[in-house]
């Protein structure tokens, strides 16, 4: 079928956002508004909701019974919501104008793409992408996420280097399309994530489905970040390494399984004395944490593991942190990916 701005959901979960959704929810509104927008909010406890209600009578509101995070709270808002593309967008995120016709012109030329990113730039300095998301996501051997755009900390200005479309192996959860099939087919998140990373291991799900995942450049967003969780609260620490290790217990075929996972546990080894060296005592606790949690989880993450034989298709890079911290290689330009592995 050819779609059309009727056919996409914009669909933004909240908890206690309202100072954000003032600022950044009449920008939806007035560059989408021959779309349906949803808010599914996770309990809040501020006037998030009345403030919706009293300003935006156009903005559906589904209203959760409590905080379910990030990943359950959009599976169960999700289940009441049927247009045929959904767009998961934060809180705080600006979109502009004509956002969702390049999205809208490459679903209806490309049957086999099922997630679309726009770039996303940062909200603070418009000329740098933004640290969720860029232009786009991958992951390395050892299962490190980074993007066209920002390598671990380092963001690069957006001087047109990555102006193409092009496959990706993952999409930020920061914005990003999907079909409603597809999310429903994946049966949508996993709920043990709660938050970060929720979309990476969606999206590994989908690429072992054979599901393309494309960045498209002429789509543009403006993400603040932090609005949730900042980004240097121990929290996210946490949750970043925990979720990261049980992705990989989900997805990591058994040749690769042992391998990877102990060579991963000596490299956050060194990052949790790396940050008690620099004076962060809770973020090497976070990461210590982690791996209790992980303990905890483990019997019933493992079943949850997809057979498949394919994970040498979707690391681009052997080595991140090597490449990164030893070569000192900051751009993703500088690491010589081979995106032939995702086509």
């Amino acid at each position: 079928m050819d779609y059309n701005l009727s056919n996409i959901g914009i669909v933004i979960l909240n908890y206690n956002g309202e100072e954000l959704l003032k600022m950044f929810l009449p920008y939806i509104i007035k560059y989408s508004s021959q779309s349906n927008i949803y808010i599914i909010d996770n309990s809040s406890n501020d006037k998030s909701i009345d403030f919706i209600k009293k300003n935006f009578k156009k903005v559906k509101i589904i209203e959760l019974e409590k905080n379910y995070g990030y990943s359950k709270g959009y599976n169960i808002g999700l289940t009441k919501i049927n247009d045929e593309i959904l767009c998961l967008i934060n809180n705080d995120v600006k979109v502009t104008q004509n956002w969702l016709k390049p999205i809208l012109d490459f679903y209806n030329r490309n049957n086999k793409a099922g997630i679309l990113q726009p770039h996303i730039m940062s909200f603070l300095n418009k000329n740098k992408f933004e640290y969720a998301g860029a232009a786009g996501g991958f992951i390395d051997k050892l299962g490190y996420p980074f993007c066209k755009g920002r390598l671990f900390n380092h963001i690069e200005n957006n001087n047109k280097q990555y102006d193409i479309n092009s496959q990706i192996f993952w999409a930020s959860g920061s914005c990003f399309f999907i079909k409603n099939s597809l999310f429903k087919s994946l049966n949508g998140f996993d709920v043990d994530f709660f938050a970060h990373q929720e979309e990476i291991d969606l999206c590994w799900r989908a690429k072992i489905n054979g599901i393309e995942i494309w960045s498209i450049y002429n789509s543009k967003v403006y993400h603040l970040g932090g609005g949730t969780i900042n980004y240097n609260n121990p929290k996210k620490t946490f949750l970043n390494h925990r979720n990261n290790l049980l992705m990989l217990i989900k997805n990591l075929p058994e040749n690769l399984f042992y391998r990877i996972l102990i060579k991963r546990f000596f490299l956050d080894l060194i990052a949790s004395f790396w940050h008690l060296l620099n004076l962060r005592p809770k973020h090497s606790f976070s990461i210590i944490k982690a791996y209790a949690c992980l303990i905890y989880l483990y019997n019933r993450i493992k079943k949850r593991r997809i057979k498949s034989n394919n994970y040498n298709k979707y690391f681009v890079i052997n080595n991140l942190p090597y490449n990164y911290f030893i070569k000192g290689l900051k751009k993703y330009t500088d690491l010589k990916v081979n995106n032939n592995n995702l086509c």
